[in-house]
């Protein structure tokens, strides 16, 4: 068996590759591994997205917990984030979150949670892995086997608590709309807004199992852009299908990024005197206008691997309260121990309210590079063999010697889907558009 976790827990196509039986092994193994040091019935919260693979999967993995002897609390359709706050908040020893995110509703996954509501490190998911066949997990009877038990409060406790870090903010006379993506925050985010006196549009929050993430959600902004115009809204959020990231556009319908909205938030809490170590944590993907903004306004921009738990691992090590990723995992320490979607929604109005400057304004303390993305579609085994080939390094020199200094490259494979990403930065749009073609072409008919 290869390596089943990524960088974003265990996905893989419902029932194909991600089976009923491989995910009650996932809860055997994981309730062994998170809970051996408990001294009591372990306790463990499981929650999904919405989809239609949600309820098969979900039940399979409380299956495994039980046959270990946890007690397993199901809070049913809830945003990931919420997980993480919900295992803190009722103290128990571990969290699972079915969903795949942003990935098509055929995909589904399984994310595991700390009792301390941490995403669990390398070693962690390394060790759960070892478990899967193992003889040695215990198989208790009788009275001993696991119950299921429903966590009903589940959405109303996590709202009440995204509330409580925006204490006293007014949201009257904003108007925004919300791209709820048919997930997890489908139910629970008109609430927070509307709590919070907001005006809210909300779109893409009927889920029918089938339409998550369907032509909607942060991977489709164009929807949400031309529906702020149209409507003359202040700002349109876009949620994934979990909610843990979110992307904004402003009131003329312009994408703000992760690396956006780090900029803006970044720079109020420097302002503020609230910026610790007047530092903050983005990703190797994050765009270079984010780095000269940090230069120019004194503050150290520090860089990780692509993934919001790298980013987390960077925030905590240098006791850090801002990072996040270009594709809108934000996280605010202070808050939460993960990206969240609703919360660094919350963070970014509560600028605007405070500051009653729109979006538009907003955005204009980071200067954004061009940057072209390409997703190439590769075999799932040979995505990590691109720096092997001479054909695409050789490519890749030639591409870095036409850029100089003025742009830079970057390649790599997705952690959770069979792509090879390729990233062209640069000051000229079309320039890097046709290199990025052209290494894409390369890399997609070698590594097939």
């Amino acid at each position: 068996m290869g390596k089943l976790f990524g960088t974003d827990g265990v996905r893989g196509i419902a029932n194909s590759e991600l089976t009923p039986e491989l995910t009650m092994k996932l809860g055997r193994a994981g309730a062994y591994v998170l809970t051996k040091t408990s001294a009591q019935t372990p306790k463990v919260l499981v929650a999904m997205d919405t989809r239609r693979s949600g309820d098969m999967l979900s039940a399979a993995l409380a299956a495994g917990l039980c046959s270990v002897g946890a007690t397993v609390y199901m809070a049913g359709v809830i945003p990931t984030p919420a997980v993480a706050y919900l295992v803190q908040h009722h103290k128990l020893d571990a969290g699972a979150m079915i969903t795949a995110s942003h990935n098509p509703m055929a995909d589904n996954g399984v994310k595991y949670y700390s009792s301390s509501g941490y995403k669990l490190p390398d070693a962690l998911e390394e060790e759960i892995e070892s478990y899967l066949d193992s003889p040695a997990l215990p198989r208790p009877v009788g009275p001993d086997v696991g119950v299921i038990l429903p966590m009903e409060s589940a959405a109303d406790d996590y709202l009440a608590y995204l509330l409580s870090t925006v204490k006293g903010l007014d949201l009257s006379g904003l108007n925004i709309a919300i791209d709820c993506a048919n997930g997890a925050t489908s139910e629970i985010a008109p609430r927070l807004f509307e709590a919070l006196g907001a005006n809210v549009h909300v779109l893409f929050n009927s889920p029918d199992g089938l339409n998550i993430n369907h032509n909607c959600g942060s991977t489709h902004m164009d929807a949400i852009g031309k529906y702020v115009v149209k409507k003359g809204l202040d700002i349109g959020l876009a949620f994934d299908g979990d909610g843990d990231r979110v992307l904004v556009v402003d009131e003329n319908g312009q994408l703000i990024d992760g690396d956006v909205m780090l900029a803006i938030c970044g720079h109020d809490l420097k302002e503020q005197g609230k910026l610790h170590h007047n530092a903050l944590v983005a990703t190797s993907m994050s765009n270079q206008g984010l780095e000269v903004m940090c230069q120019e306004n004194g503050i150290t921009l520090h860089r990780t691997d692509v993934g919001d738990r790298y980013v987390l691992e960077k925030m905590l090590s240098d006791s850090l309260v801002l990072g996040g990723e270009q594709s809108g995992h934000v996280i605010f320490s202070e808050h939460s121990t993960t990206g969240d979607g609703m919360l660094t929604g919350l963070m970014l109005l509560a600028i605007i309210a405070r500051k009653k400057i729109p979006l538009s304004e907003l955005r204009k303390v980071m200067d954004h590079f061009p940057q072209v993305l390409i997703n190439v579609q590769v075999s799932g085994e040979r995505k990590r063999e691109w720096s092997k080939s001479p054909a695409i390094t050789n490519a890749i020199a030639k591409a870095e010697s036409e850029l100089g200094k003025e742009g830079r490259i970057l390649i790599r494979p997705s952690g959770t889907e069979a792509l090879v990403r390729v990233m062209i930065e640069g000051r000229d749009k079309a320039v890097i558009q046709k290199m990025a073609e052209n290494l894409a072409g390369i890399i997609g008919m070698t590594l097939v």
